[in-house]
């Protein structure tokens, strides 16, 4: 009889029996409690958490695909989704400019801002050569495939856009493509890249990428047109000149437009009020060539 106090031992074959488990069962758990996959969604899980803190703007369709583009690791969609219900992870989802509401804290001062005498805060886009000031935003426009997003960076100095990229989600990877590209092609060094506090420009991995090559970045108020005019008014031209021209059946199609009006007409023939009526390649040709001499 067992001691009072004392814990009451039950055979594990009974227990299994009451419990409808079997004993070979029990003995396997007991020898390899957590099984594989749990190691794996642990794993897996582990990596979403990097990724949603590198951009909080991803989905876990996005999730899914940063998974395999990046880290080489091949899961479902519905395992993500399972995976970001457990942990917690849902993406911050961007209303429409006009009804935005407060965004995240900003990761840089907004270096471009000014009071004038009456208090008022106004931003100045002047630069007294190429590569001190760069304007960076993203647009969007939609096809019948769905939208295509463009995100471009325009030096303040020239009015060139010195670097673009385009694609089908509005991403990080738009915003650190572009800015791959602009860097490839001018080379710069303490240059100020600025933008409004989209998701995709406070990203960690695209603060890290100005960082390393020495980038300063800037940041204005939640998407205030006013903050960014310079770049809204490229926009504004594009809308006019290309998006708006036509309805466009696929992605491609007005991908191709888009590359051909920047490349040949913006930036190589449209003049410019401010320039002396040159266009943007024409008047940095003429500093680098006053420069040289």
């Amino acid at each position: 009889m067992a001691a009072a106090g004392a814990p009451i031992r039950v055979p594990v074959a009974v227990a299994c029996r009451v419990l409808g488990l079997t004993t070979q069962g029990y003995y396997k758990w007991l020898k390899d409690p957590v099984c594989q996959r749990d190691w794996d969604d642990a794993h897996v899980i582990d990596v979403l958490y990097d990724l949603h803190h590198d951009d909080a703007t991803l989905g876990y369709r996005f999730l899914t695909d940063e998974l395999a583009d990046d880290r080489q690791i091949t899961v479902g969609e519905n395992r993500v989704h399972r995976l970001c219900r457990i942990a917690g992870i849902t993406a911050s989802h961007h209303k429409k400019r006009s009804k935005a509401g407060p965004a995240g804290p900003a990761p840089h001062d907004d270096l471009l801002a000014v009071v004038d005498e009456h208090g008022v805060v106004r931003h100045e886009f002047v630069a007294d050569a190429p590569n001190k000031v760069w304007l960076w935003d993203i647009s969007e426009h939609p096809t019948r495939e769905g939208k295509l997003y463009i995100c471009a960076i325009k030096d303040v100095y020239s009015g060139r856009i010195v670097g673009y990229s385009i694609g089908a989600r509005m991403k990080s990877s738009l915003a650190m493509a572009a800015m791959r590209n602009a860097i490839a092609l001018r080379s710069p060094a303490g240059t100020i890249c600025h933008s409004d506090r989209g998701g995709q420009f406070r990203a960690k991995k695209v603060q890290r990428l100005l960082k390393n090559h020495h980038l300063v970045g800037s940041m204005g108020r939640s998407y205030g047109a006013g903050d960014n005019a310079s770049m809204e008014s490229f926009f504004s031209l594009l809308q006019k000149n290309v998006l708006d021209t036509r309805r466009w059946d696929s992605r491609e199609d007005l991908r191709l437009a888009i590359v051909t009006w920047i490349e040949t007409k913006y930036n190589r023939r449209r003049r410019q009020r401010r320039l002396g009526r040159l266009t943007p390649v024409e008047f940095e040709t003429i500093y680098t060539a006053a420069e040289a001499a």
